[in-house]
């Protein structure tokens, strides 16, 4: 497994670690931003980040059927875990703004499901991934993710397995400190388009 110093250098290498002056998708500001499309980009860093988070899985997830995955972020974070695992990867996409199962996705009754993402921040998308699973009669057994930048503040209350644990600060529009003050404020993200 990778160490948390190995798995900070990978993400800056790979510029998947951003410094400047961001708004989440929580409407939060941040000085730093956390864009896995560039790790992801990176198909050899990414096997790595991956592997060590498939070992963090399979030490905490005993037994899982499915890995459900929201879109966009969490598409190919999921599609590499379930590669490395021999899981099948399925996943969710908005409709109306509301997360639905389309192209023929299915989730069986009493089939127990792993929700992955790339990054959990307020834990919104994977709560919404839940309530398809918890539609659908299946089980939930558990939350995962590259990186866990909530701070402990997720609205996910039970655990979450991440390869990399960060803690960036957030601030309202009307807390900002003076050095994001001085910078122009770009919104990364899917949901900000």
């Amino acid at each position: 497994m990778l160490s948390l110093e190995e798995s900070l250098k990978i993400l800056k290498e790979t510029n998947a670690l951003l410094e400047g002056h961001f708004i989440l998708s929580s409407g939060l500001h941040s000085p730093q931003y956390v864009q896995c499309a560039q790790l992801m980009s990176k198909p050899s860093e990414a096997f790595k980040i991956c592997s060590s988070l498939s070992e963090k899985i399979k030490k905490d997830f005993k037994e899982f059927d499915l890995i459900l995955s929201p879109a966009m972020g969490g598409i190919i974070v999921g599609f590499e875990i379930g590669r490395i695992l021999n899981k099948q990867t399925i996943f969710s996409e908005r409709v109306n703004g509301e997360f639905k199962l389309r192209r023929d996705f299915k989730i069986n009754k009493n089939q127990k499901v792993l929700i992955i993402e790339d990054v959990i921040t307020t834990g919104k998308s994977s709560l919404e991934c839940s309530k398809i699973v918890e539609d659908n009669d299946a089980i939930i057994v558990g939350y995962a993710c590259l990186i866990d930048r909530s701070n402990g503040k997720s609205a996910i209350k039970e655990k979450i397995v991440s390869q990399v644990k960060i803690d960036i600060p957030t601030y309202t529009e009307k807390n900002l400190p003076k050095n994001l003050l001085t910078l122009k404020a770009v919104k990364p993200g899917s949901r900000n388009l």
